[in-house]
């Protein structure tokens, strides 16, 4: 399942990525650090979402209470718990 998460409170505005059982593929970013955002998508590329959770949930960008990465876990989070329903 194709999946389209508006991010909260961080420079990207939108993380787009596939499910299916409880792997994530295929994520990308919509602003924010090019770079960097590219980097989290290839290595994120394949994991559970509990594996991403354990990594980057609770990351933190400057002065925010989230961060790009924080924000993906989020968003993969809310697509597993869609999809259980």
């Amino acid at each position: 399942m194709h999946v389209e998460y508006n991010t909260v409170n961080t420079c990207s505005k939108k993380i787009e990525f596939d499910i299916e059982g409880n792997v994530i593929t295929n994520v990308s970013f919509l602003g924010g650090c090019n770079g960097n955002l590219k980097a989290v998508s290839k290595l994120v590329d394949g994991m559970t979402v509990e594996q991403i959770e354990a990594k980057l949930k609770g990351n933190t960008c400057g002065p925010r209470n989230t961060s790009c990465a924080d924000q993906l876990c989020v968003a993969v989070r809310k697509a597993l718990d869609e999809m259980k329903k």
